[in-house]
């Protein structure tokens, strides 16, 4: 019995802070939930929340970096509600955040064909080459305030510069009028993917684009974008992949990995993965699976990576078995690690990130604290289907390091 509440009591010390490393012993993760920022009220969530980590000088050292997260003002009604960009930052390595603030210049404007606009999947990254922060993402179009009109999609960016943290006003990147196929590019967004930047400056960036605009089933590209401190131009894209399957495949994201690229890509029914030498062009895609060849069931959400101690890891969530009642299963929030040369996640090397608490967790990001951590931001979704209604929303942290590495 006395050891029973010896137990007790370390698990009320120490309970956000997880230590984990696989049968084979190949990479120990510490896992450490920080402080998480509160929704608004029970009208509004935040949600699409990412992080960027901003250094305090150019080696990336220092005690006064800073993370700055946005998030999307979204209302809880109704699905794609989405309004203005908000910001939180936290001078504390994410024990303490500031009060959210609205973007001005991200609020959701009219235009003079009474649509309103929303940024919207915004994914805020430190470009190190300019030192400046670039958000990239998409528009939301909404025909008398309320319609959504995904054909007039575009893929947006704003920029903030550390020095004084204002964001300037929404910018869109010009995309070529046709494919490599000769279809025309529509409804072109870049929401929820995470990017690469070269060390020359140059940008790869993940987006999507429908090739028929009469069907709704999305190709997926990685584009090398230029940034000149302040506008952000396209210069090539590589390899277009698609299924002809529901919505195709979209929200791409991207990693470097020991010299290679790694782009992992979501569709209805399941999740795809692929990878390349050069982050433009790439292999066959292939459908996630465990490494015993059974299927992942990650399915119609988002995944990203993780590139520390070595390693490589995949972030998702999937059907587990016991989480039937969350939407799409989109909860816990899943880390294992990915075998690079046959692209498939290692399953006993999986492990709960994010703890499943009633609310969807599939709008997930990630940001690079240091060579061996990461920080995964994620805003709880769809409080209003669940247990939780009557509840407001989190913004959740989890701080992923490696401890170390064994021979």
């Amino acid at each position: 019995m006395k050891n029973l509440y010896f137990i007790i009591l370390l698990l009320l010390i120490f309970p956000k802070t997880r230590s984990f490393g696989d049968e084979k012993g190949s990479v120990n993760l510490k896992i450490e939930l920080l402080s998480s920022i509160p929704g608004r009220d029970l009208q509004w969530d935040w949600w699409q929340a990412r992080t960027a980590f901003v250094p305090s000088s150019t080696d990336g050292k220092g005690a006064n970096s800073k993370w700055v997260t946005t998030m999307s003002e979204t209302g809880r009604a109704v699905s794609h509600d989405f309004h203005d960009i908000f910001e939180s930052v936290s001078y504390d390595q994410g024990r303490t955040w500031s009060k959210p603030k609205r973007l001005d210049s991200l609020r959701r404007f009219k235009q003079d064909d009474g649509y309103e606009v929303s940024a919207g999947d915004l994914w805020p990254t430190y470009h190190k080459k300019s030192g400046k922060v670039i958000s990239t993402g998409k528009t939301f179009n909404f025909e008398k305030g309320t319609n959504e009109n995904i054909r007039r999609e575009k893929i947006s960016y704003a920029v903030m510069d550390p020095k004084n943290g204002e964001w300037g006003k929404l910018r869109f990147l010009e995309m070529p009028e046709k494919d490599h196929a000769g279809n025309i590019i529509t409804a072109v967004n870049a929401g929820n993917t995470q990017r690469v930047d070269l060390p020359n400056g140059d940008i790869l960036l993940p987006v999507r684009y429908m090739a028929d605009s009469k069907k709704v089933n999305y190709t997926s590209i990685v584009a090398l974008c230029r940034f000149d401190g302040e506008k952000l131009v396209y210069l090539k894209h590589g390899t277009e992949h698609s299924i002809p399957r529901d919505r195709g495949l979209y929200e791409p994201s991207l990693i470097e990995h020991k010299g290679e690229y790694f782009l992992t890509l979501r569709a209805d029914h399941s999740g795809f993965v692929t990878k390349g030498g050069d982050g433009l062009s790439f292999e066959k895609i292939r459908e996630w699976t465990f490494d015993d060849g059974k299927p992942l069931e990650s399915y119609n959400t988002q995944q990203h990576w993780i590139s520390a101690g070595g390693s490589l890891f995949l972030i998702y969530t999937r059907r587990a078995g016991d989480n039937n009642h969350i939407f799409r299963h989109r909860a816990p929030l899943f880390i294992a690690e990915v075998d690079p040369e046959r692209l498939c996640v290692i399953r006993n090397t999986e492990k709960v990130l994010l703890e499943e608490n009633e609310a969807t967790l599939g709008n997930s990001g990630v940001c690079q604290l240091g060579a061996n951590e990461w920080l995964v931001t994620c805003g709880e979704g769809l409080l209003r289907m669940g247990k939780r209604k009557n509840e407001i929303n989190k913004v959740l942290f989890a701080k992923v390091s490696v401890i170390n590495k064994s021979k």
